[in-house]
């Protein structure tokens, strides 16, 4: 059960961040929400949620603050430039569940210990479907206390993992992140290989469930490269921005990453293509333009 003391905001209502809330508003939480692009917010009013006009409206009363937004910048500009570190009351806990640098996570987390806000990374994965239907795989990271504060608001989300301090969320969603786009681009060069040799590659798919090449990414996005179903649930353009945040983030390590460098310019390449907007197991399309295969 929520407990009615606890109001949320919730800051960025696009492809994730709407049905995550009204996942916590069936939960019994209140919850104000925010939208840059106002139409993308207003629908969750229809749920019970509190449309707010700005950002610093919606937070001003939270004791949880939840972002869900595009890249890094964007949540520092949220915070800075749209007033919500300063509109945040005192005690309240921070928690950004998009996907950023882990040197950014560390760096706001700074900024609002000062000011007397606790702070939490919280990366999550599972995508549309996970979001809908409570299933995320959250991954957070901060001071032991906030997580197990965070934790009744993450029930309704998904299962919560702590991973360490502050940035260390990022970094375990960067893990995330390598191994589904690297996977992406196994998945696609196996059923590519399969369909130019002259096999049935819904039935090669179907072989290969239950042996060690199985995995959630040949489930579901071999079956969306199956049916050629590229709408998008988590773009090539997020994809890449985050194959990149890793790259970045492993040069001061120093680590190399040469498996996720080559995924990189792939999805890059893909972009360059026309097909920023499209799913990322739409990486498909890029290696089947490079083979010639519609």
């Amino acid at each position: 059960m929520s407990n009615p003391r606890t109001r949320i905001a919730l800051l960025g209502t696009g492809l994730m961040g709407l049905p995550m809330a009204r996942r916590l508003l069936g939960a019994g939480f209140p919850v104000s929400v925010w939208n840059r692009t106002a139409a993308k917010a207003r629908p969750l009013a229809d749920d019970g949620a509190e449309v707010a006009a700005t950002a610093a409206d919606a937070v001003r009363d939270a004791n949880v603050v939840i972002t869900m937004l595009e890249h890094g910048g964007v949540v520092r500009d949220v915070l800075e430039t749209h007033g919500v570190r300063e509109a945040m009351p005192a005690g309240a806990l921070f928690v950004d569940m998009s996907s950023i640098q882990p040197a950014q996570a560390r760096e706001h987390a700074a900024q609002l210990a000062a000011r007397g806000v606790g702070a939490l990374d919280a990366p999550v994965s599972g995508g549309t479907l996970g979001a809908e239907s409570g299933t995320l795989a959250i991954m957070a990271g901060g001071a032991a206390a906030d997580f197990e504060r965070a934790l009744p608001v993450f029930a309704p989300l998904g299962r919560a993992t702590h991973v360490g301090p502050a940035g260390a969320g990022q970094l375990a969603k960067l893990a995330n992140q390598m191994i589904v786009g690297i996977t992406i681009g196994a998945v696609a060069e196996a059923l590519l290989l399969a369909e130019r040799g002259g096999a049935d590659a819904a039935k090669v798919r179907e072989a290969l469930r239950g042996g060690f090449a199985d995995s959630r990414i040949l489930e579901v996005h071999g079956q969306r490269m199956l049916e050629r179903d590229f709408a998008k649930r988590g773009a090539v353009a997020v994809q890449l921005k985050d194959l990149r945040n890793a790259l970045v983030t492993a040069q001061p390590l120093p680590l190399e990453l040469p498996i996720t460098s080559l995924l990189e310019q792939l999805f890059a390449s893909a972009a360059e293509h026309g097909l920023a907007d499209v799913d990322h197991s739409g990486l498909w399309l890029e290696l089947a333009r490079r083979n010639g295969l519609g």
